[in-house]
């Protein structure tokens, strides 16, 4: 019989799901959530998400009874047998080092195919992906703008690891009509939020009654990856004043990368500069008449 299985991503959807599942009487047999990295150490969730996980696996484990596996895309000897074991394997998670206070609780450990091939398990990060050398140059590829972004290329590395059958639960809103013409069309997804009619506003109104509401829905906190190259100039300027090291890092990467952080050519040093000229009060935050030909007259000119 195929497993029930509920793609979790913490936002408010998928967690109603746990509510519209129980209602329908469809028994959850797993939850999987495909866990990003940043670095070996660093998740690419910010600490406040980091956090919720923890708080909502808990609940999860005490209400459901069920254990949310945070599964990761696997490096090995090699980006070939990498591909080749996500291919054939059934991994579902892997164990996480790390030294981040904040990022343990997520250290789990099922080594399937991996003990059998005699291969040290290793998590696929992003800065792996962006160090990686091209095919036809010898330089690395940098920043993914113009290719998928990397992380939801490490989570489709995620999706090939189950050779399971089963049933793929998805938190799709009833009130999300583009997403259900897209999945309803697809064999063996389940989507309970639309057989029960839940719309988005009621999905927030279950996960804030069980105490299971993301931080993103409450804060200035923007969801995803914090080294994202989609997100705008707040978010950007938050992560620089709250998130030293993580703005220190992004910096690093792009003296590294052979590509712009934003793909009209903006750097992450545009950025730094303009937030500094904030900081000293030259210019103001989020105004709208700025060009970025105001910081030295070197870049394009670009507006906001």
């Amino acid at each position: 019989m195929p497993k029930y299985v509920l793609s979790l991503s913490y936002g408010k959807d998928s967690l109603a799901c746990l509510g519209a599942c129980e209602q329908l009487g469809i028994k959850i047999d797993r939850i999987v959530h495909a866990e990003v990295w940043a670095t070996d150490t660093i998740p690419a969730d910010l600490p406040p998400m980091v956090e919720f996980k923890k708080h909502a696996d808990k609940i999860i484990k005490e209400r459901y009874g069920i254990e949310v596996e945070h599964i990761c895309a696997l490096k090995t000897q090699g980006w070939a047998v990498a591909n080749k074991l996500m291919n054939q394997c059934s991994i579902t998670s892997l164990e996480k080092e790390n030294t981040l206070e904040q990022s343990r609780g997520f250290r789990k450990q099922s080594e399937v195919g991996v003990r059998n091939l005699n291969l040290k398990p290793m998590v696929l990060t992003y800065e792996d992906m962006f160090y990686q050398r091209c095919v036809k140059t010898p330089k690395i590829y940098g920043y993914p703008h113009g290719r998928s972004e990397w992380c939801k290329i490490l989570k489709r590395q995620v999706n090939m690891g189950s050779c399971d059958a089963f049933n793929q639960i998805l938190g799709i809103a009833a009130d999300e009509p583009k997403r259900i013409e897209r999945h309803s069309k697809r064999d063996n997804v389940i989507l309970p939020l639309v057989e029960i009619g839940w719309t988005e506003a009621m999905c927030r109104k279950w996960c804030e009654e069980n105490d299971l509401l993301s931080p993103i829905y409450t804060t200035a906190t923007r969801g995803g990856c914090w080294f994202c190259h989609n997100q705008g100039v707040e978010q950007l300027r938050l992560l620089r004043k709250n998130y030293s090291e993580l703005w220190a890092l992004l910096l690093k990467w792009d003296n590294d990368s052979p590509v712009t952080f934003k793909p009209d050519g903006t750097t992450v040093h545009d950025f730094d500069k303009r937030f500094e000229l904030e900081d000293k009060g030259i210019l103001l935050p989020n105004d709208r008449t700025f060009r970025w030909s105001q910081l030295d007259g070197d870049v394009q000119i670009k507006f906001f």
